[in-house]
Parts: structure tokens; C-alpha cells; sequence
């Protein structure tokens, strides 16, 4: 028997955002945007009482690391635009 050619894969196809308003967010917003957003619901976890309590305790720690990581990503972002307008020619 002929072994069959494996067909030519295509490249991958970059897909849409699956959250265009939270990457909308990601792109435009400050450190004190992030705080801003998160501030409210971290207060109104906070004060949930009862036998809801061990599930707002971990959504808290959960928004937390969330802050972190944008805070994170908003670092990069500051220090990716401080190199392209520190001369270097980047990717075209």
C-alpha cells in the first residue's frame, strides 16, 4: 500500500480575543485603573458573612492574584514602550 501524504497544515490562524473589553482594559489602563476596578469587589467579599464566607475568602485571594498579574502585565507593557522609544528599531 502507498502511504498517504500527509496534508499540508496551514499556519495557525490568530483567533479573536475571547475577551475583547477586558484586553481593550489591559491595553489602555494605569496601575490606578486596576486598583480602581478591583477595590469595590474586594470590600464587598470582605464583608460577606455566613456560610458564604470560605467561598468570598478564596474569591478574594483570587482577585488579588488577578490585580497582581494585570499589574504585572502593566510593568511589561511600560517597559516594552520605554525600549521602542529608547531608539531601538523593533520588529516591523
Amino acid at each position: 500500500m502507498a502511504a498517504k501524504k500527509p496534508a499540508q497544515s496551514e499556519p495557525p490562524q490568530v483567533e479573536e480575543p475571547k475577551y475583547p473589553h477586558i484586553e481593550a482594559f489591559a491595553e489602555q489602563a494605569g496601575s490606578e485603573d486596576v486598583i480602581g476596578v478591583f477595590a469595590p469587589l474586594k470590600e464587598s467579599l470582605q464583608g460577606v458573612k455566613g456560610p458564604r464566607a470560605d467561598a468570598a475568602k478564596k474569591a478574594v485571594k483570587g482577585v488579588e492574584r488577578t490585580e497582581e498579574l494585570l499589574h504585572h502585565l502593566l510593568e511589561v507593557r511600560e517597559k516594552l514602550k520605554a525600549e521602542r522609544g529608547g531608539g531601538a528599531k523593533g520588529r516591523r
